[in-house]
């Protein structure tokens, strides 16, 4: 099948969950993918069950050498990108009076810090007419033991909602979404790579900005994928 044929594509966070999911139906339909993750179980996991169309690399989004470098390692194994997929994120459930200093800056480092920096870096390589999608929240009311996360990932959903204006960040074209995490995974993966599809011109296009609906978020560790 080549629906995605010729298009390129990097997630960040996608060895694991909404990631794999998604890199799986992009390299299914012919698209060359680069995935990232810091757990090596799960990387060689991913090796495996992606095969050799898509690149799996180590990576860590709470590390700014780890971003710069994966930038440049974009770059030169795939140039121009239509689509990336800023996915990878940590969802630590603490209730408000346990929290400490620790976890709070741990989930700001990736969730909102990590995400932030991967998106500026990779925002020179995304082609006229991409797509940038981030994993956010949804719009549900406060969770108990969430408050921290919750947080991250909402400073997530402004920023890529105010990036689009921003003319020093993209072309005109280049549309940047929001998608809330959602169990399972592949009704998800299928409304991502949609977005991958529309970059084509044959294919209508989406605004930006625009979020599918879903599930309340799963608690799991998606930079660890």
């Amino acid at each position: 099948m080549d629906r995605y044929a010729g298009k390129k594509a990097v997630i960040i966070g996608g060895t694991i969950g909404i990631g794999l999911a998604t890199a799986k139906a992009l390299v299914e339909g012919g698209a060359d993918v680069l995935v990232t993750g810091r757990n090596e179980h799960n990387l060689q996991a991913a090796r495996d069950e992606l095969g050799s169309r898509a690149r799996v690399v180590r990576s860590d989004t709470a590390s700014m050498a780890d971003i710069n470098a994966l930038g440049d390692l974009v770059q030169a194994q795939l140039g121009a990108v239509d689509l990336a997929f800023v996915n990878a994120g940590v969802a630590t459930l603490e209730p408000f009076e346990h929290v400490t200093e620790a976890s709070y800056d741990e989930l700001f480092s990736v969730n909102t810090k990590g995400a932030f920096f991967t998106a500026q870096r990779l925002a020179p390589l995304v082609r006229d007419g991409g797509a940038f999608v981030f994993t956010t929240v949804t719009n549900a009311t406060a969770t108990p033991a969430m408050s921290v996360y919750l947080a991250s990932k909402a400073a997530v959903r402004s920023f890529a909602s105010t990036r689009s204006p921003e003319p020093c960040c993209s072309s005109p074209s280049t549309r940047h979404s929001q998608q809330g995490p959602s169990c399972p995974p592949t009704a998800v993966s299928r409304r991502l790579t949609s977005r991958c599809q529309s970059a084509c011109p044959s294919v209508s296009d989406r605004r930006a900005g625009a979020r599918a609906p879903g599930a309340g978020p799963c608690a799991r560790d998606e930079a660890g994928s």
